[in-house]
């Protein structure tokens, strides 16, 4: 029994039918026959029940299906990843991010990476969740930013810069200040935030942050998108909070109130790691952050996009 065998079986368990599956896989009719009849006498079980019109999949043959696409999925994701090792900058190297980093960070972060190795594929993942650690654990992910810090004993972490929290109101909203240091006189304002019910590093410092000022927000309308909510916003929907970050959307009719708190930024990685472009990777993310440490984002009292 091979691999190749395994993949021709699970092709024609979804298309059952010989001809097409033959013409898919790139291989004669009688070719493909022959590799399913070995997989079936090596096995001694029948696969498949065949007739002249219909070819179906016996009990068997479904347990088969659903076990072995688990089996082939995992050998490729080991494949793929033995294939970034081997490849070091010139291969692929998958990334997964926070959104609140895309409209600054992210972009001179890859355009440092495309200036330095500009031979590396680079895949970008915004998982809803923010799960990162599994996406680590499970090899789907080579690089994760995130806003805490990962603790496991297979992971590495390094903090990047801290940044600022933002309430973010209308352009015509009657609050009128820089910074903001009590949230009391917005109890009776409609919130436009994520989920305080998620597990995700943000909704729990929301939760903290509301908690801190003795109120439940009045949420009318939850995402998990910072853009998004930058533009329902805008449109007098309701206020939010969101990480300094997202003023450099450059989204029109709104304004940023800076808050006392602060979050992080977090390079993650494997700490067995073999793939030979990781290690530069969080070089230059840790020089991305440092740049912008030292231009000092955050400036109380001012928005240096007005």
């Amino acid at each position: 029994m091979t691999v190749q065998q395994i993949k021709y079986f699970l092709v024609l368990a979804s298309e059952l039918h010989f001809w097409k599956t033959a013409e898919k896989v790139f291989i004669s009719q009688s070719s493909l026959s022959r590799q399913i009849r070995a997989l079936e006498d090596e096995l001694g079980i029948p696969l498949f029940e065949r007739d002249k019109r219909n070819v179906k999949l016996t009990d068997a043959g479904k347990f088969l299906r659903e076990h072995w696409t688990t089996t082939i999925n995992e050998l490729d994701r080991l494949h793929r990843q033995a294939r970034k090792i081997d490849e070091g900058t010139t291969g692929l190297i998958s990334i997964s991010y926070p959104g609140s980093i895309a409209f600054k960070f992210l972009p001179d972060f890859l355009e440092k990476l495309n200036t330095n190795m500009p031979e590396l594929q680079v895949e970008l993942t915004e998982p809803t969740d923010e799960n990162h650690e599994k996406f680590l654990l499970n090899y789907q992910t080579d690089i994760a930013f995130s806003r805490d810090r990962i603790n496991h004993p297979g992971i590495d972490s390094l903090k990047l810069y801290s940044e600022a929290i933002y309430l973010v109101v209308p352009d015509d909203h009657w609050l009128n200040k820089n910074v903001l240091k009590d949230l009391t006189p917005l109890r009776d304002e409609k919130f436009i935030i994520s989920g305080l019910h998620r597990s995700t590093f943000f909704a729990s410092l929301l939760r903290s942050l509301f908690d801190k000022h003795g109120f439940e927000p009045k949420t009318t309308m939850e995402s998990d998108f910072g853009g998004m909510i930058l533009n329902l916003v805008s449109k007098g929907l309701g206020i939010s909070i969101l990480p300094s970050s997202f003023r450099f959307a450059r989204t029109e009719h709104i304004r940023f109130i800076r808050l006392e708190e602060e979050i992080d930024l977090y390079v993650n990685w494997r700490k067995k790691e073999f793939n030979k472009a990781v290690k530069k990777i969080v070089e230059y993310a840790s020089a991305i952050g440092r740049s912008i440490t030292t231009t000092h984002w955050d400036i109380p009292d001012a928005d240096p996009l007005k």
